[in-house]
């Protein structure tokens, strides 16, 4: 690691430690003028998207995702002063108990320390890490992409103004350069930062997973199925294939392939109505296109086997055909991310083996997967989803921000 990188490292360790002395009014305070900062400078921030947005093509998929307008920074803000009104996860004592020997224990929750955030053209990441990192405690080095360069300079020099101006050391919040080779710093410095969290797509994941030295929790690429079982509502598919799928199709959580039992075939065209009509393009299996065809008011191609298991974010859906539930299980845990997978069915027994089977971070049943958000799942807001199985899973947010530490008090005990 080159000496650049590593004195910048090295100063928001150094002021992550500030973290802990600071009073939850304190915490409050400076998240709430973040949030007014936020509104007061709203349309230099929007200048500054402009920019970003001027070099990317509106048909890109991750230009909804890079996009702020007004609504949607004063929906920033309004998250920012909803965290900083949630109740702190920092010092809480989930276990104690006394020994024999008369030695007090407890585990407490502290913070992680340093949280390294490598994500994408997600402006709006900046400001949702940083208020949950400081409201837990934890100082924050982002790493965002270069579509969002300037959106995310403008952010990050809001938030360290503030930061600056109430007496924090404005370093617990640093920006890292958008260019490949600093990701590669900062997924070796394991000196100084405690965890990563990727949000992005799978490519990212892989590359981080693969190249850091750090310990990593994984978030943000998502898979969806929806299986419409032999005995589901057509009235609640439709309406949940449609909500899940056309809500809003660059987010994690949007439908990928609905998979559909034989039987139910004569159902598709309506459970497809919907899809048709926000312009969803279906990649249909062979059972399914020849149901479809000349019916489905949309484009309709025959699915490939790249059509499966992709996570299109964007107006766009694959279609299974399976002859059994087993057939359904087995293609949905083949295909996953391990997000969020589900189940359109009045079948109580298969609902429940649905939910025993599908190895995924959320399971639903006849709902859509468009829930799998931490302020639905009423968190406040979210780091992200994670989709592995150690320390977190699902919505990550303040709780999955610490771990915790052992604090033993006696009164001159020795081991013998």
């Amino acid at each position: 690691m080159d000496d650049y990188h590593t004195e910048r490292f090295e100063l928001v360790k150094d002021a992550s430690k500030t973290l802990s002395l600071l009073s939850e009014e304190e915490i409050e305070n400076v998240l709430e003028a973040i949030a007014k900062e936020a509104e007061l400078k709203m349309f230099y921030i929007l200048a500054e998207n402009q920019k970003d947005l001027q070099l990317m093509d509106k048909e890109n998929p991750k230009y909804d995702r890079l996009l702020l307008t007004e609504e949607r920074i004063q929906a920033i803000a309004n998250d920012i002063r909803n965290v900083a009104g949630l109740p702190s996860p920092v010092g809480q004592t989930i276990l104690q108990r006394t020994l024999p020997n008369g030695l007090n224990l407890s585990r407490v929750t502290v913070p992680f320390g340093v949280i390294g955030i490598i994500y994408e053209a997600r402006p709006n990441v900046s400001f949702d890490v940083f208020s949950l990192c400081f409201k837990s405690r934890n100082a924050c080095i982002l790493k965002g992409g270069s579509d969002a360069k300037f959106t995310n300079e403008a952010i990050v020099d809001i938030i360290r103004t503030v930061l600056d101006e109430n007496g924090i050391c404005p370093n617990v919040c640093m920006l890292l350069p958008a260019d490949h080779a600093v990701t590669e710093e900062l997924l070796k410095a394991r000196d100084y930062v405690d965890l990563i969290i990727p949000r992005g797509g799978k490519q990212l994941i892989e590359f981080v997973r693969e190249n850091s030295r750090i310990p990593v929790i994984e978030t943000g690429a998502g898979v969806c199925h929806t299986y419409f079982h032999k005995e589901g509502d057509l009235n609640k598919g439709k309406a949940i294939i449609t909500n899940a799928k056309t809500r809003k199709v660059s987010v994690c959580n949007s439908l990928d392939c609905l998979v559909i039992d034989r039987d139910r075939l004569d159902g598709l065209p309506a459970l497809c109505e919907g899809l048709a009509e926000h312009g969803v393009t279906i990649y249909a299996d062979k059972y399914a296109y020849e149901v479809l065809e000349g019916v489905y008011q949309g484009k309709l191609e025959e699915a490939d086997d790249n059509s499966f298991g992709t996570e299109f974010l964007d107006y766009k859906m694959a279609i299974k055909t399976v002859s059994s539930f087993e057939d359904a299980v087995e293609h949905i845990n083949r295909y996953t991310s391990k997000h969020s997978e589900a189940i359109v069915s009045e079948d109580r027994t298969a609902i429940n083996m649905f939910e025993k089977l599908i190895d995924a971070a959320c399971v639903y049943a006849n709902a859509s997967t468009a829930f799998t958000d931490g302020a639905q799942f009423a968190m406040g807001a979210e780091i992200g989803i994670s989709t592995q199985k150690l320390h977190a899973r699902g919505p990550m947010a303040l709780e999955e921000l610490c771990t915790y530490k052992w604090i033993i008090e006696g009164s001159g005990q020795v081991r013998v």
